[in-house]
């Protein structure tokens, strides 16, 4: 479970520097009024994939570490939303990066469709940067800084 953990603690450094860089990417672009490329896309597209990836390894986790035991163990949903500690780590956080990885798909889905540079660019621009506000919102700053 550790290393699955540690994975997921270090792979999230990745997800955030590339989230960032496709959002200022898409962002920049869109308000300089550049042509959409292929780097653009590949940009666009690792975003996509990292935080897939970095879901996909939260959703091991969560189940790896039995919340639904620890649930149990502090008597149930009610106790867990009176705990912010255990509510941001049984709800919050897991939530908000799922509902920021749909946008991400969401964002990437709609751009693909679009057929001139702009529209393409607004689509990532507003989608992406929605994500990342709640990637910030919820990442566990203090478990990041941890000695």
């Amino acid at each position: 479970m550790e290393i699955v953990q540690f994975i997921h603690s270090k792979w999230a450094y990745l997800v955030l520097l590339v989230l960032i860089i496709a959002t200022f990417n898409a962002l920049i672009k869109f308000f300089g009024d550049k042509e959409f490329d292929a780097k653009d896309f590949r940009i666009s597209l690792f975003a996509l994939i990292t935080m897939h990836i970095q879901l996909l390894i939260g959703i091991v986790l969560f189940f790896m570490k039995d919340y639904f035991g620890t649930i149990s163990e502090v008597g149930g949903m009610g106790e867990v939303m009176k705990n912010s500690a255990l509510r941001n780590l049984i709800v919050e956080h897991p939530l908000t990066m799922i509902i920021a990885v749909a946008l991400v798909t969401i964002g990437y889905s709609k751009h693909k469709k679009k057929l001139t540079s702009k529209p393409k660019f607004k689509m990532l621009a507003i989608f992406y940067t929605i994500a990342l506000v709640l990637v910030l919102a919820k990442i566990p700053w203090d478990l990041w800084f941890k000695a």
